[in-house]
């Protein structure tokens, strides 16, 4: 059975960009409803035992999207942590975002271009492709970046739930608060995945 992991943080530690009502709805019902609905339909069929990324890799339609949609949610919520001054990465990561990038300012600007025009209710990510290079990457719905053979490293959620009752329907405020958000650490630990 698939398990609604605890938030690596505590529920107030987003404030003020993400409030502990948001989480209530986007931890406590969507996410769990995802791992609930999978855990139903996956329920005596060969994908039972399995983990996430397994299912996710060799399944369609509604056990797919529930598998990914859980996945993603997860990893999400580890994209993120208390609000930090000065949140920037550092070491390799930084230098390869500076590489791809040219500055740190050009890949927030570039990130949240595409977060704000990703016209799905979806996800932007940072992926590591085969090679070792950066990419942005927008996806819609349940979709996920293992599909295509990308190292996630970095994800926003820019469906509306993860952000309407802070910011209602200004995207474009909740992107660029975000970046206080982020676990540049848990980023790292990804960049450095193989």
């Amino acid at each position: 059975m698939f398990t609604l992991l605890p938030l690596p943080f505590e529920k107030d530690a987003l404030l003020p960009v993400i409030s502990e009502e948001t989480l209530d709805y986007h931890y406590g019902k969507h996410h769990k409803a995802y791992v609930d609905k999978l855990n139903s339909l996956v329920q005596g069929t060969n994908f039972e035992g399995k983990t996430l990324e397994e299912v996710i890799l060799s399944s369609e339609w509604a056990i797919f999207n529930n598998a990914a949609q859980a996945w993603n949610h997860a990893f999400y919520w580890n994209c993120l942590r208390a609000p930090k001054e000065s949140n920037l990465p550092e070491g390799q990561l930084l230098e390869g975002l500076l590489q791809t990038f040219g500055t740190f300012e050009a890949f927030v600007e570039q990130f949240s271009t595409a977060a704000v025009n990703n016209f799905w209710s979806g996800r932007t990510w940072l992926v590591k492709d085969q090679e070792g290079k950066l990419k942005i990457l927008n996806t819609s719905n349940a979709g996920n970046p293992l599909t295509d053979h990308y190292i996630p490293l970095l994800t926003i959620d820019v469906w509306e739930h993860a952000y309407y009752i802070q910011h209602r329907n200004a995207r474009a405020a909740y992107v660029q608060s975000i970046f206080s958000l982020i676990n540049w650490d848990f980023v790292t630990s990804q960049f450095m995945k193989n």
